[in-house]
């Protein structure tokens, strides 16, 4: 399914309060394990599925990246990505993740960051990406976690006096498409089971080099005290693979 809530102007002007999209990396509370992940990006072709607002890609640029290609199907993400890059080493294209083909092995790393739960097809998806990475080259990625997509509400179990008790786990092995509420919106996201993620990357070739479902560290948690029920159930996962 090709979802595009982005250019919802509602959706997107609540997408763009959030402190992820005004703070960028820095405010992204996985991004330190992400970046943990990346291998050297000096000198590399840097393709970027699903960039919004292109942090990464300017990342990517800043560590000394040859050319960065992003990729989104939203509009609106585009224009926001577009105003906040001055440089002609990063170029955006609009277009669906499904729909992305490049020459082959045009890439040295393939990175995506809380896109690919979107989509239905992500054993295709990898097959696409390991076709354009170069041999050695890398596909870093994170999701929501499955504990997260198993339920559409994705939301805590509260008691009466409204305390979060425990996080609800329901329907883990039944993957498939969960019409969840985000940002006061309904958005269908894909559920898949870690091992459907993991098999998939195998399957096409992958060699997995890390995974993390991000624990937070101390001081993590001392910066950012709000984030503190994170540690109660993996909200993000996270995987590093390598092109044989």
């Amino acid at each position: 399914m090709k979802q595009n809530k982005y250019d919802d102007r509602d959706f997107f002007g609540k997408y763009s309060e959030m402190p992820r999209s005004t703070g960028g990396l820095a405010a992204a509370g996985e991004w330190e394990v992400f970046r943990s992940l990346l291998p050297e990006l000096n000198g590399k072709q840097v393709l970027d599925l699903g960039c919004g607002f292109g942090w990464h890609c300017r990342y990517a640029r800043a560590q000394g990246a040859a050319g960065v290609i992003g990729v989104d199907l939203s509009e609106n993400m585009l224009g926001r990505a577009k105003a906040m890059t001055d440089d002609p080493g990063v170029q955006y294209i609009q277009a669906a993740l499904e729909d992305v083909r490049f020459p082959p092995g045009q890439f040295d790393v393939v990175l995506s960051s809380l896109a690919l739960h979107y989509i239905d097809d992500f054993a295709g998806l990898c097959g696409q990406v390991y076709d354009m990475l170069r041999s050695g080259g890398s596909f870093v990625f994170s999701v929501e976690h499955p504990i997260f997509t198993a339920r559409a509400a994705q939301d805590w179990h509260y008691n009466e006096a409204g305390e979060k008790v425990h996080w609800p786990v329901d329907h883990y092995h039944e993957e498939g498409p969960r019409n969840a509420r985000f940002l006061e919106h309904d958005v269908v996201k894909y559920h898949r089971t870690v091992s459907a993620y993991v098999t998939a990357l195998l399957d096409a070739g992958f060699r997995i080099t890390g995974m993390s479902e991000l624990k937070l560290t101390a001081e993590t948690l001392e910066r950012h005290p709000e984030w503190r029920d994170e540690l109660r159930r993996p909200m993000f996962l996270l995987v590093g693979a390598v092109r044989e």
